[in-house]
């Protein structure tokens, strides 16, 4: 492992401190009493306190200093004066320990007494400190030079793969995960109140059900079978309602072997929830004053800001059939149409199409192309054709269509609910079609059959609504993100690539290059001001770290960046 010079000098700093017989790393408990925004809140000159976070700012002075402390709550300004902490005659702990072995970034907790400064800013003074962890990288901490912030930490694949670094200098980013919580506990809190259970169900299961998606496969040794990772929790709910719970939730870790974008992540929460004896027109309503409640809990109001959108959560939501938004955008009306004359509509919209899409992948291709982009407030998409909802109750008034819905913000789907299918005989009949569109490549239909669910239906469910709603981009909506990333943790990343340890002369082609991502070979070589020899060895040195690509043109060789 190869050390920055700053990243040596803290480990030269923490040999010393354990020399000086200073435990970098104690194991004792420490008695903090108050946190900087109890401090703020209930400020009264003179009181004792004792306070524990992470130095984020030194400004020594002499025998006197200031810092800002960093704890959970926000930050605090505590003044180290020579006297204060070392009364007598040794004064070590302040020239020695807290003037040249102290780093911002370490953990350090303080006992002191509150008081004004001249500004008028509310400090502690310390009377003494006690060293709770020593940091030995430097955090990325953003610079600011005459009101210009400059080197911050900003960089989003830095920021996703160091989190924990990106949670520190950049406060804002814990307040969107602090949101996601809240948003949580007001869906938990809604579903309670209305007597609603909370379960859990199995994340590793025997078939890959509830929904079509590549699943994550492994093998379990013991029982010698193939396992899945869940990719939706919706058939196991079902049970539930079967087994006689009125009304099931859980909040479940999905995972799907597939792509990945801005509003997609291999794992991600998903909210599904089952009440018996309801309807889809019942989940419409409960779907929208859920929505409102938890917009006002987590901003305090209906209204949400998504990019240059203001979104009101407000119920009631406009309700559009599928067919009718089909027509209003298009001008095809889909009702009644054979699946030959929907894919002759489609190729005439524009849009790709193939043999091995049935009429409800077809209909959901325009109406994603055509469509769903013009619904940005709020909105119930409703009705949609049998072939698209497999798992969907048969519309009462129309055998072609299904009880189903969704809703729509911005364009993206961020929830989707039936009434649940509950006729045994039909499920089965459904589930062996979507068994022969998976056999013509049509890679959503479900390539497999739950017989244990058939069965579970067979003992009879009572008529049942269910709604499933995507977390994380709900909580985009809320937070005004426009990437998932930015609302998980630690998103899923691509491996990270070794630092690469440059010549020279690699570096002096490399710098010039990160300017301008592209340019002719011999520009390039012409700036760098290398000899022959060293710009053979440098540009080699780049290809072969795949740092830089050479290509032929008509009239050049270019390189390009990686």
């Amino acid at each position: 492992m190869q050390l920055s010079e700053q990243e040596l000098v803290r480990r030269e700093k923490l040999t010393r401190l354990r020399e000086l017989g200073v435990n970098p790393y104690p194991a004792d408990l420490y008695p903090v009493t108050h946190t900087s925004k109890q401090i703020k809140s209930q400020f009264e000159a003179g009181k004792k306190v004792v306070i524990a976070g992470r130095l984020m700012m030194i400004k020594v002075q002499g025998k006197a200093s200031f810092a800002d402390l960093q704890d959970a709550d926000g930050k605090i300004q505590v003044y180290f004066n020579r006297d204060e902490i070392c009364p007598g005659e040794d004064k070590e702990k302040y020239n020695e320990i807290f003037k040249k072995l102290i780093d911002f970034g370490d953990f350090v907790g303080i006992e002191g007494e509150l008081f004004t400064t001249q500004v008028g800013e509310k400090s502690v003074r310390v009377k003494d400190f006690t060293l709770l962890s020593k940091a030995l990288k430097p955090l990325p901490l953003p610079k600011e030079k005459d009101g210009v912030v400059f080197d911050a930490f900003t960089d989003p694949e830095q920021r996703y793969r160091q989190r924990y670094a990106d949670l520190v200098v950049n406060p804002h980013v814990k307040n969107v995960f602090v949101k996601r919580t809240k948003l949580f506990n007001a869906m938990r809190q809604f579903f309670n109140d209305a007597g609603y259970f909370e379960v859990e169900t199995p994340v590793l299961q025997p078939i890959p059900g509830g929904a079509a998606a590549r699943p994550f496969a492994t093998h379990h040794n013991a029982l010698d079978i193939p396992l899945y990772m869940r990719i939706a929790n919706e058939l196991y709910l079902k049970r539930l309602i079967v087994g006689g719970f009125d009304g099931v939730y859980e909040f479940s870790k999905n995972f799907r072997n597939e792509g990945m974008d801005r509003t997609h992540n291999p794992e991600f929460t998903a909210m599904e929830i089952y009440v018996a004896y309801k309807d889809y027109n019942w989940m419409m309503d409960f779907c929208e004053r859920l929505l409102e409640h938890c917009a006002v809990a987590v901003n305090g109001t209906t209204k949400a800001t998504f990019g240059k959108h203001e979104i009101d959560f407000k119920a009631p939501y406009p309700r559009v059939t599928m067919a009718d938004s089909i027509k209003q955008f298009t001008g095809f009306d889909i009702t009644g149409k054979t699946e030959d004359e929907i894919r002759t509509a489609a190729k005439g919209m524009g849009i790709e199409v193939d043999d091995t899409m049935g009429k409800g992948k077809l209909i959901d291709e325009i109406f994603g192309e055509k469509c769903e982009g013009y619904y940005i407030q709020p909105t119930f998409i409703t009705d949609y054709p049998k072939e698209m909802s497999p798992l969907c109750k048969e519309h009462r008034e129309n055998p072609e269509l299904t009880e189903r819905f969704e809703l729509m913000v911005c364009g993206k789907e961020i929830a989707n609910a039936y009434s649940e299918l509950n006729d045994p005989i039909d499920q089965r009949e459904r589930f062996e079609h979507q068994l022969e569109l998976a056999k013509k490549g049509d890679d959503e239909a479900t390539g497999t059959i739950d017989y244990d669910f058939l069965r579970a239906l067979e003992y009879g469910m009572p008529p049942t609504s269910g709604m499933g709603i995507g977390m994380d981009r709900l909580v985009m909506f809320l937070t005004n993100n426009q990437s998932i990333q930015e609302v998980l943790f630690f998103p899923q990343m691509r491996p990270e690539k070794k630092a690469v340890e440059l010549s020279d002369a690699e570096k002096a082609i490399f710098e010039i290059l990160k300017t301008q991502k592209s340019m002719s070979l011999n520009d390039l070589k012409s700036q760098s001001g290398l000899s022959n020899k060293a710009w053979d060895k440098g540009i080699k040195g780049l290809t072969k770290h795949k740092l830089a690509n050479v290509t032929k043109t008509d009239d050049d060789l270019i390189v390009e960046m990686v």
